[in-house]
Parts: C-alpha cells; structure tokens; sequence
C-alpha cells in the first residue's frame, strides 16, 4: 500500500504502575526451580527482561484504552469530531461479545456515525488497525480514526506461574514452552491517524506491506479463547522454532518493503522492532542487515506487551530523542500466525501523550548504544 495524505497525528501511551521483576517471578516459581535444580537469574539473562507492568487485579482492557485514546486526540490537537472510526486492535478485550471498541467509542465521547469494531492478530493487531483507517483515509471514508489497544498480563502470568508450580511431571525440557509467557507485559497505545489537511507536520504514512507464512501457525497458541478480567490464559510457545521462522518472515517482508519503497537498506535512519527480547532482537536485525545502533527498544523494562510493543517503543523512541523529524523509519512488525506488517515513513511530528509511569526514564538498558568513534 502506498498512502499520499495519511499522517501519523498523536500518540496516546497508558503504562500501569505496578513492577513485576523478572527476580520477583523466579521467586514465585521456587517451588519449580527447586525441583528441576534451574539456576537464579535465568530469565533475565535469556531474555533481557527485567521487568514488566501489570494492571490492577480486575483490570478491564477497555479501561486504559479509554485514556490513550483521549490521550492520542488531545496530543494531536484534532477535534474529536473529526475522528470516524475506532478500532481495538489488542489480543486482550473484555468480552468476547460486544466489541471492545463499543465501550471504547462511548466513554471516548466520539459520534454516532463511527466504524466502530475490533481487529485481533496477536501481536500486529495495532499494525492492522493503523493501515485500516489509513486505507478509510485515502479512501475519503472518513477523515481521521484512532487504533488503540491494551495489553493485561497478569492474568496469564498467574496462570503459568500456577501451573508451573503444580506441575511435578514437567522436565527441564518441557517447561521450555512456558517460557515465553512470563516475558509479557501490560501496556496500552492508541495511534490517531488522519488527513494530511488536519494535520500538516504529521508523520506520513507512506508505505506498508503484509506479509504470511501461515503454515506455521500453530507454534504460539493459547489454550482457549478467553476475554475479560476473570480470563485464566495458558500460552504453548515453540520458541526456538517461532523466532527461526518469524526472523525468515521478516527478511521476506523487509525485502518487499524496500522494494516498494525504493529505500535501500542504509538509508533507515532509525527502526523499531516488535519487542520480544535481546537474542530475537540481535538475529532478527543481523538477519535483515540492520544495525543495532539504530533500533529503538523497550523489552527490558517493559517485556512483550504484544500488540501494543511496536507503538509503544516508537512512543519512547519519539521522547528519548531517538526518532526526529526527517529521519528515514522502518517500523517492522513480525507476530505469531507467522504474519508480518511493515510501515515506512519519513518522520514528521508525532506527539505523545499520557500516563507513563517511568517508560521515558534514561535507563541506559533501553537506549540504543552511541556509534563508534570513527
């Protein structure tokens, strides 16, 4: 796709304040480690990880989405009215019927002739939803819409921590597939995208591409299909398997985007990946031949908040001074199905607003290391 008036406007970011250290969780699982004789500090050492957020017990998606959503209109300075479509676009709802997004558009104050509906793709959801209204856009369907969504975690780190616990048949080898589940964090980002006319200095939207390689879509799947706050989610994850694929997924997809953009690979000035952890992080960019020292992250105090990690980071990326006006970015989607969306853009001005609860802290984990002395 290749948008000519679509602008990313403002960017909404709700981060809940409650930690869970990686240190706290391998505590909580000393029943397992003890058994299986594992060693202290594996998982922050295996994933870079050494914390993620959690929403308050009884914590309903639709909550925080409210308030990034209002967040990404007021950073964008756009009149509410103008907004024609609002999309939930996260894994996590609160029922499995209504549409999460009917909440959403009510208490968000937003008029009666909205689209309004939800959009689910694991972790490339608010991806999804962003090239939906971009294409509304173009199509003079509407002038500006909202993609938000809210990640909650706890509900299936408390489940996986229970079954781990009360397991005594799992092996140092089959509890591999759990792994995956306690590096995800709760977080919520809403994107507002519009006509250019209503926002001039937006970000453009220029290209985007999808890419599927379903056949493997059975290598991360949840137990059932759960919604709300009393969900108990278990995740089987093939880890080594997912990230192989996922990384050859990507390659394909980036090829396509260059190709579409008639960008060359060294001419991106900054990239933000999905966030999953440092060593999917360090093969996924060695494979596409990108430079670590121009990706922006997030993982280590945040985890993998699923749909909403990407938007986040580029939230972050945008305070932190590492994303600027004119800078050449690749926004590079990978999530379990196996799908990929990717979005190119020459950087305009995006503003973000919010509650951050220290995600826009200096922490020197979550910058990118300064390039060499030449």
């Amino acid at each position: 796709m290749r948008f000519g008036d679509v602008v990313l406007a403002g960017i909404g970011v709700t981060i809940p304040e409650e930690v869970w250290s990686s240190d706290a969780i391998e505590q909580q699982l000393e029943p397992l480690y003890s058994r299986l004789r594992l060693p202290e500090g594996r998982l922050g050492l295996m994933s870079g990880i050494d914390e993620r957020r959690a929403w308050e017990p009884g914590t309903m998606p639709s909550g925080p989405s409210i308030r990034s959503g209002l967040a990404s209109i007021d950073a964008a300075s756009i009149d509410r009215a103008d907004v024609g479509a609002l999309i939930h676009a996260s894994v996590c709802r609160d029922f499995l019927e209504p549409a999460t997004a009917s909440r959403v558009h009510h208490e968000m104050g937003l008029r009666s002739d909205c689209w309004v509906y939800d959009v689910s793709n694991a972790c490339l959801g608010v991806l999804n939803g962003a090239v939906q209204i971009a294409g509304m856009i173009s199509a003079g369907m509407i002038r500006a819409g909202v993609v938000v969504g809210t990640e909650n975690s706890r509900p299936l780190l408390e489940a996986t921590i229970e079954s781990l616990n009360g397991d005594e048949s799992l092996t140092r080898k089959s509890v591999k597939p759990a792994f995956a589940s306690l590096t995800i964090g709760s977080g919520s980002c809403a994107w507002l995208l519009c006509h250019r006319d209503l926002c001039p200095d937006g970000t453009p939207i220029e290209f985007a591409i999808a890419e599927a390689n379903t056949s493997f879509h059975h290598l991360c799947r949840s137990n059932q299909d759960t919604a709300g706050a009393d969900m108990r989610p278990l995740m089987d994850t093939d880890s080594e398997t997912l990230m192989a694929e996922g990384i050859a997924t990507g390659v394909s997809a980036l090829n396509r985007l260059v190709s579409e953009s008639n960008w060359q690979r060294d001419s991106f000035d900054r990239t933000v990946c999905h966030q999953v952890g440092t060593r999917h992080r360090a093969a996924m960019l060695e494979a596409m031949g990108l430079p670590t020292e121009n990706d922006s992250i997030t993982y280590p105090v945040l985890g993998n908040t699923g749909s909403v990690a990407l938007p986040l980071t580029v939230a972050a990326a945008i305070d932190r001074g590492e994303l600027n006006e004119g800078d050449r970015t690749a926004l590079l989607g990978i999530g379990s199905g196996i799908n990929s969306v990717m979005i190119a853009s020459k950087w305009g001005r995006t503003p973000v607003s919010g509650q951050w609860s220290g995600l826009l802290d200096s922490r020197e984990d979550c910058r990118p290391p300064a390039p060499a002395l030449r």
